[in-house]
């Protein structure tokens, strides 16, 4: 009888978690747009970036730290709900110095980043720009996941 009255909630139905994706891809589609026009996949824009010769690179990554910045402190001054009506939790943990694993990781992002002359997210937009060496750059960022996948339990966490 305990299970007859039991409130768990079951996963939505495939298709309807595939439906709660779409505005996720319309806004995916917009942002490579956006990126486009305003050069941020650029090979030359972020090699000007990284010899620190214009502005236009740090101006727009300023600016995106800036609005997310001023959005967090609105969904957390207004006590925001999801679009599930789940309350948004933000890490309340006090500040802690990155460790060695933060430092290395971030070293090998950079120079894969430097190197190719893009970001996890430009390389689907120049990809979808037609730029089909890109396809080289996505296999390799899919290998490097996997390879993450298969070392996390080995590496250190914190």
């Amino acid at each position: 009888m305990a299970s007859e009255t039991s409130t768990t909630t079951a996963a939505p139905p495939a298709a309807e978690a595939t439906e709660a994706l779409w505005p996720y891809l319309l806004w995916g589609v917009l942002l490579g747009f956006v990126f486009t026009r305003a050069e941020v996949v650029s090979w030359f824009r972020i090699q000007e970036m990284f010899r620190f010769q214009a502005f236009h690179m740090y101006g727009i990554i300023g600016s995106a730290v800036a609005v997310g910045a001023a959005g967090v402190a609105l969904l957390k001054r207004f006590d925001v709900t999801s679009r599930a009506g789940r309350p948004m939790a933000f890490p309340t943990d006090e500040f802690r110095a990155p460790g060695t694993q933060f430092w290395l990781g971030g070293a090998a992002f950079g120079l894969g980043w430097g190197l190719l002359g893009a970001c996890p997210g430009p390389i689907y937009v120049l990809l979808g720009n037609g730029l089909t060496v890109m396809i080289v750059a996505v296999a390799a960022a899919l290998a490097g996941v996997a390879a993450y996948g298969a070392l996390r339990p080995h590496l250190p966490h914190s």
